[in-house]
Parts: C-alpha cells; sequence; structure tokens
C-alpha cells in the first residue's frame, strides 16, 4: 500500500479540458475528506468546486501534499508547472505525481524538496519484477471494465460496483490499474507504466488466486477502439481473464476523444470485439451489461438514453452515479 501525506491541495496545471483533470476529479469524488482545495495556473478553466488556495494558505490549513490532479496526454509535465511545484515544496508541502515523467528526474524539484525536507512521490511506477504472463486460470472472478474510448467512466464504474458488491455481503476488491486508482485505493498496478511483454503478466498479478465466490472488480484501462492506447487495453484483458465484463461508454461521445478521424463503433460492434478479445484466454468471458456516463443530462434524458442502450444491445444499461447497481449485480455470473 502506498502511504501519501494526506490531506491533499490539487493542482490543475493550465488545463481546460475537464477529462484532463480525472485524477483531481477522482480524488475530489471518492476520496472528498483528503481534499482540502484547488490550486491552479493562468488560464486554467477547470473548476472542481474546491477553494482557491496558494501554498502558504495550504500549509495553514493544514495540507500535506500537492497533487497533480491533471492526466494530459503522454504523461507530460510542463515546465511551467514543474515551477510551481517547486515553489509549493519550499513553502512546506510534499509533491505527489501519476505523469510518465517522474518528479525525481527534474532537477529543480529535486534541489527544493530537498532543501525543505518534503517528499517527491511518483505512483505511476510499476512494481520491478513483473513476470511474463503463464496462460494459467486462477481461483476467483474477475469483473473487468472496458470501454469504448478512454475518460468514459471505467474507473468510476468500478469503484460504483466494488461499493455495491460489499453492501450485498460479496467479498471484492477493487483492483486499480492506474494512476487515479492507485491515488484513491493506495495500491495498484499502473498498467501503462509495463514494458510490453510484460502486460499480461501484471494483470495475472494484479488478480491473483482468490476464494471461489470472491471478485476482482478491476478498473480497465484504454480502450480496444483506441489508436493509441489499445495495446494496454488487451494485455489487460488477456491478462485478468475476465468471467464478465461491463461495457463503458459516455453517452454522446461519437468519435475518440482527440482522435476526431476514429469513429466511436456501434455498441454492439463494441461488444463484439471485446468478447473475441478476451475468450482468447477465457472462452466463457462475455459483455454483460452496459455501464452509461449520462453526465450533462437530466434524470428523465438519462434514463431515456439508458432504456436506448438497453434495446440496441439487449442487456441491462444503467449510469452507475444516478441508478442502482442491482441489474448489473443480478447478472454476473
Amino acid at each position: 500500500m502506498i502511504e501519501l501525506p494526506a490531506p491533499y491541495l490539487l493542482f490543475l496545471g493550465d488545463v481546460t479540458n475537464p477529462l484532463d483533470a480525472k485524477t483531481a476529479m477522482g480524488l475530489r469524488d471518492w476520496r472528498p475528506e483528503r481534499c482540502i482545495g484547488q490550486y491552479r495556473l493562468s488560464g486554467c478553466s477547470v473548476d472542481l468546486g474546491l477553494p482557491e488556495m496558494d501554498f502558504s494558505a495550504a500549509v495553514a490549513a493544514g495540507v500535506k501534499s500537492v497533487v497533480i490532479g491533471v492526466a494530459p496526454s503522454g504523461g507530460a509535465l510542463k515546465a511551467e508547472w514543474v515551477s510551481a511545484l517547486a515553489e509549493a515544496t519550499r513553502a512546506g508541502l510534499s509533491v505527489v505525481s501519476g505523469l510518465h515523467r517522474r518528479l525525481n528526474e527534474e532537477p529543480e524539484l529535486v534541489k527544493a524538496a530537498a532543501a525543505s525536507g518534503q517528499q517527491l512521490v511518483d505512483v505511476r511506477v510499476p512494481p520491478a519484477s513483473i513476470p511474463i504472463a503463464s496462460g494459467r486460470r486462477r481461483s476467483g472472478k474477475r469483473l473487468l471494465m472496458v470501454g469504448t474510448d478512454c475518460c468514459v467512466g471505467k474507473k468510476y464504474s468500478a469503484l460504483a460496483l466494488h461499493k455495491a458488491l460489499a453492501e450485498r455481503g460479496i467479498a471484492a476488491t477493487f483492483r486499480a490499474t492506474g494512476q487515479t486508482g492507485i491515488l484513491i485505493a493506495g495500491g495498484g498496478i499502473p498498467m501503462d507504466a509495463v514494458v510490453s511483454d510484460f502486460l499480461s503478466g501484471a494483470a495475472e498479478t494484479l488478480t491473483p488466486d482468490a476464494a471461489s465466490g470472491h471478485w476482482d472488480v478491476i478498473e480497465g484501462q484504454g480502450s480496444l477502439f483506441h489508436p493509441a492506447y489499445a495495446a494496454v487495453t488487451l494485455g489487460l484483458i488477456h491478462g485478468s481473464q475476465p468471467d464478465a465484463m461491463v461495457l463503458c461508454h459516455a453517452v454522446g461521445r461519437t468519435v475518440i476523444d482527440e482522435y476526431e478521424d476514429y469513429p466511436v463503433p456501434v455498441l454492439r460492434e463494441c461488444i463484439t470485439q471485446y468478447e473475441r478479445a478476451a475468450r482468447v484466454t477465457n472462452e466463457q468471458s462475455s459483455v454483460v451489461c452496459v455501464s452509461l456516463n449520462t453526465e450533462g443530462l437530466n434524470d428523465a434524458e438519462a434514463l431515456a438514453a439508458c432504456d436506448k442502450v438497453s434495446t440496441e444491445t439487449g442487456l441491462q444499461c444503467v449510469d452507475p452515479m444516478r441508478h442502482v447497481l442491482d441489474p448489473i449485480l443480478d447478472v454476473l455470473p
């Protein structure tokens, strides 16, 4: 488990796309007790609804860490962000990051942290010794979130389903596969930081043998239909050997985010492709339901959108952030 100095100030940089702030939003929504405020640079238009704080005010309020709450494409760390984060360490705050570019590779940050005695914590670091996948079937059950695109609600769906299973008294573990999930859960494997030969082995490591009635609820990563990130999705599918999958989709999403030449396939085609991929290592695997992100719709519109998807796919469809999850739990094998 990762022990992070809490509570947090969420750093939003200068992002303008809410999808880039998914780490901050995930922490705000799933670990609100740890999130004290937000810090934004000039030009940032994303607002978490948390108090605005500079670093001195955050320290006075008891904040222990600045968490980089953005996840831009490629996991880059901008130079102007480095200067601001160095200022945070000098003010007395540790810095936590889930980016590919590691904090400990930034000389300015290393120098500032050493002088102030603060920590630089990189969470997007896979375990040192990940084996090649064995392909061996493991005991226990596995429920994997898969998506029509990135940033459609896989993590939220997994967390909500994990909570619902626990409320039913069913043994379950949330398995984080990305930096935000790891920050929320306190552990996991950042699949997109694993060397490709070891992706499926990492998924096997993340989802070990378990009791026959136990469910691993796996966050999911990327999308088979994403031109940049499909590889990590496929490795996770093959290694996790899911008994069931939940197809996650965002209402109104018709093209891959930031890749407008790539349309999102119709949902029935997505289901077919995911089942074909999963049955390489688990011939019984199937998509059992659809999780629909209905953000931006009112309640009546959300219900209508779910009904439409159910008709199109022949599967139960709910928004896990609005609706009860019994329809999903009831169809798990």
